[in-house]
This record gives structure tokens, C-alpha cells and sequence, in this order.
């Protein structure tokens, strides 16, 4: 899982307990400050969980053991009694399992003061879940209220008196821990801001060139190339462009010391279920258009599928966030540390603009660049984004190389 990785939370059992499981089958999901990790079955045999789903657990601990001695008979349909779990009572009575009790449930005890001897368990055997602990907190009735002095009876006549149905604090609030993956994104966001001098300069682009590039060539791109030409690739080769010309938006401070990459790994956010995934796409100015269009086509896939490993999100020198996809007309990116800056796509618009005096209208994008004061100054970041706006308004420069 990586040196820096402790512990995470175990998210989802793919299987139940006293099934039959093959040799490398997904049992869980693993899910981390950085990633969700699948882990498979060591060896074939039949399956006893040791802890529930949303437990938190460490590398290392024993969540399931394997008997490797147990036959396959009646492999997805009921277990031999021999090595069959037990099965739950019909009619579980409270305090059942409470021999079991989970780290969750017992976090959830001290909490609350809740004996979980008292609730009724829905788990294997009438073991007491953290579900349990929890509906059974929603139904603790609130401490009695100190009944309001006597009211003349002149004010009792004059004022009338509403009474507002009770609340069921379940209705109206929940509560769920955030998971390890969101938690580190709020302590990278907070610390990028904390200790990068991060200022946002801003410019618009005319899209109408990539546009009509794109309807043009579109058919025979798929045909050749089997994946369609969208416009990220663009900006990434327009990225690629700017930061050759200013370096030091591909530089990044370590202590008291600039390191200037000379690589061009670029990050693109993604968004998925888990929270927001950076995917870094290497040697992108060594990549065609079509090998970048697949890589992404790639990443949005392992993205969504929860297969995103931690050496895909590592050794990024820059960062590109397409907030358009979601409607966002404008906004100040944060920077993604160690890195200097960051590029923000927005939604494309058709709005009126000025062209040689007339008055036409434009597909437009507002772009934002943020980046470290520290290391970037005001010059160079406006140059950087002219610099990608002529590119994109003007995209043989990136063919030529001028």
C-alpha cells in the first residue's frame, strides 16, 4: 500500500461470510487517505469475516480467514453444516453477540453511553452492528425540560399559543464520518493555502478554431484512432507549450531550494465517487493527440471503476481542472502541492465579443491560472496564460512549434 499508508477503512466485503471464494477473487475493498484498493482471496477455501463493513482497520491486520480444509459442496447454494456460518435467530434477542463486539460498536458505546447489551442485533447470530448502536441512539429520548413558570391568566387570553410538532432528529440531520480519501484532501487544500503564496490571474479564449478542428477531422479521427477528439487534449499540449516558454511554472520549492523539472507530467483532476483523483499523465510532450486522448479515456475509467493506484497520482509537475464539465463559469483553482500552478477550464459560452470592429458571436472560455508567488511572479504567470491563449486560438502554433 506504500510506505506512508497506516491503516484506512474497510469499505465493502464483496462476499459473505462462509462463502466459497477462489484463489485471487476480490473479498473487499480497501479504502485510504489516497486510495480505494481492492485485495483478493490468497487462496481458495471457504470464508469467515472478522470485521464489518466500515470498520477501520491497519496493514497488516487479519479482517477474514480462509479454510483452506473445506470442500466446495454446494458452492453458491447453502454451506455444509460442518463449515456452514451460524445462522441468524429468527427473532434476535438484545445483548446477542455481545461477545463480539467490534472496535465501531464499542467506540460507539463509550460515545453515547449505550449498552450494547441492551440492543437488539441485527447482525449474523443477532450481533449488534454499528447500524444498531446507531438507530438506537436516534431513538434515545432527550433529557426532560424544566416546565416555564405559570402565565397570568390575562397573557394566556391575549397570546395564543403554538405548539410545534417534535422533531425526530433522525429526519432532519445525519451523520457520517468523512472518509480517509476526503479527509486527506481537506488537510492538502488547507496546507496548500497555509503555506503557498497562491494568487489567480485570469483570461478568456476563443474556442471557434479547436471547435471547427474538431467537427472537421472528428469521423476520420475515431475511424483511425477509435476514440473521439475532445478538448483536453488540446489544453494539455497548449500546457505542454506554456511551460517550456516559463520554466518556473514548472519548478517547485523544497525548503530553501528551487527544483526545476524538466519533464512534463501533467495532472488532471477527475472527479469520482470517493472524492477528487489527480491522475498524472506522463511525458505528455512526447505523446500525439490520440495517445492522449486514450490515456485519459483510461484514467476517467480506473477513476470510476476505483482502481486508481497510488503511483498514478504521484510526480506531477502541473495541473489542469476542467470545472466546465459541472457548468462553472469562473473560479480560483487551488494549487496541488508540491506544484507551482494550476490551470482552470470553465464552461464554453456563446457570447458576443468584439472582432475587427464587428461584433460577433463566440464560443468563450474564461481560463484561470493560480500559482505560488513565491516562485511565480505576475509577469510570467500572464505571459503563461497568453501564451496558452494563442495556442488554443491559433492551434497550428502548436504544430510548427512557434
Amino acid at each position: 500500500m506504500g510506505e506512508s499508508i497506516t491503516g484506512g477503512v474497510l469499505s465493502a466485503w464483496r462476499v459473505k461470510n462462509g462463502d466459497w471464494v477462489e484463489r485471487d477473487q476480490v473479498i473487499y475493498e480497501l479504502e485510504t487517505d489516497k486510495i480505494t484498493q481492492e485485495g483478493a482471496a490468497e487462496t481458495a477455501g471457504r470464508i469467515s469475516l472478522k470485521v464489518e463493513e466500515g470498520d477501520e482497520v491497519l496493514i497488516g491486520q487479519v479482517v477474514a480467514q480462509i479454510d483452506e480444509s473445506a470442500t466446495q459442496e454446494g458452492a453458491g447454494a447453502a454451506a455444509p453444516a460442518a463449515s456452514a456460518p451460524p445462522a441468524p435467530e429468527v427473532s434476535p434477542k438484545k445483548g446477542a453477540g455481545a461477545a463480539e463486539i467490534s472496535p465501531a460498536v464499542r467506540r460507539l458505546a463509550t460515545e453515547t453511553g449505550i449498552d450494547p447489551d441492551q440492543v437488539e442485533g441485527s447482525g449474523k447470530a443477532g450481533r449488534v452492528t454499528k447500524g444498531d448502536m446507531l438507530a438506537a441512539a436516534d431513538q434515545q429520548p432527550s433529557a426532560p425540560k424544566a416546565a416555564p413558570p405559570a402565565a397570568p391568566a390575562a397573557a394566556e387570553a391575549s397570546e395564543p399559543k403554538v405548539v410545534a410538532p417534535p422533531a425526530s432528529s433522525g429526519e432532519r440531520k445525519t451523520r457520517k464520518k468523512l472518509s480517509p480519501l476526503r479527509q486527506r484532501i481537506g488537510q492538502r487544500l488547507v496546507a496548500s493555502q497555509k503555506d503557498a503564496a497562491i494568487l489567480s490571474t485570469f483570461n478568456e479564449v476563443d474556442l471557434s478554431a479547436v471547435r471547427d478542428l474538431r467537427a472537421r477531422y472528428q469521423d476520420e479521427f475515431v475511424k483511425k484512432h477509435g476514440v473521439k477528439l475532445g478538448f483536453m487534449s488540446f489544453f494539455i499540449k497548449a500546457t505542454v507549450d506554456a511551460l517550456k516558454e516559463i520554466p518556473q511554472l514548472n519548478s517547485q520549492l523544497e525548503g530553501d531550494t528551487l527544483v526545476q523539472n524538466h519533464f512534463y507530467d501533467i495532472g488532471v483532476a477527475v472527479s469520482s465517487e470517493k472524492g477528487l483523483l489527480v491522475p498524472v499523465i506522463r511525458n505528455c510532450d512526447q505523446l500525439s493527440m490520440p495517445e492522449l486522448e486514450k490515456e485519459l479515456i483510461a484514467y476517467a475509467k480506473k477513476a470510476r471503476d476505483g482502481k486508481i493506484k497510488i503511483d498514478d497520482l504521484e510526480g506531477g509537475v502541473f495541473t489542469i481542472s476542467n470545472g466546465g464539465i459541472f457548468g462553472s463559469l469562473l473560479s480560483t483553482p487551488i494549487i496541488n502541492p508540491p506544484q507551482s500552478g494550476i490551470l482552470g477550464m470553465h464552461t464554453i459560452q456563446d457570447r458576443p465579443v468584439a472582432v475587427k470592429g464587428e461584433v460577433v458571436i463566440r464560443p468563450m472560455m474564461y481560463l484561470a491560472l493560480s500559482y505560488d508567488h513565491r516562485i511565480v511572479d505576475g509577469k510570467e504567470a500572464v505571459t503563461f496564460l497568453v501564451r496558452i491563449k494563442q495556442a488554443l486560438e491559433d492551434p497550428t502554433r502548436l504544430l510548427l512549434n512557434i
